[in-house]
């Protein structure tokens, strides 16, 4: 996204929201720094980067894994990120080719 476009909404992306800020997005939520109706359709490319950063601020706190997760955020977490991979594997997004250069 460039600084002059503005966000599709995370209902709206590509690849059902598999895609970085759609993942921060989600991760805002988790940690409760937006609501979960919240799409963040029509932000800037500088309002995508605050959530960005303040959500970098959370993950830091639980040095960046899931595990380290207390448990209600962890529930959260799994209950947000798995209802996601449903909805994207049902818009046709299948991961590939986020692992496709790993070979």
């Amino acid at each position: 996204m460039s600084k002059s476009q503005t966000y599709v909404g995370i209902d709206n992306e590509i690849n059902g929201g598999m895609t970085a800020i759609g993942k921060t997005i989600r991760d805002a939520w988790v940690f409760g720094l937006l609501n979960e109706s919240e799409t963040c359709l029509g932000w800037n490319a500088g309002m995508v980067d605050v959530l960005l950063d303040k959500v970098n601020q959370e993950w830091d706190r639980y040095g960046c894994m899931v595990s380290n997760l207390p448990h209600e955020l962890f529930e959260r977490h799994q209950r947000i990120h798995d209802s996601a991979f449903v909805k994207a594997q049902a818009a046709g997004w299948s991961g590939a080719f986020e692992v496709e250069d790993e070979n």
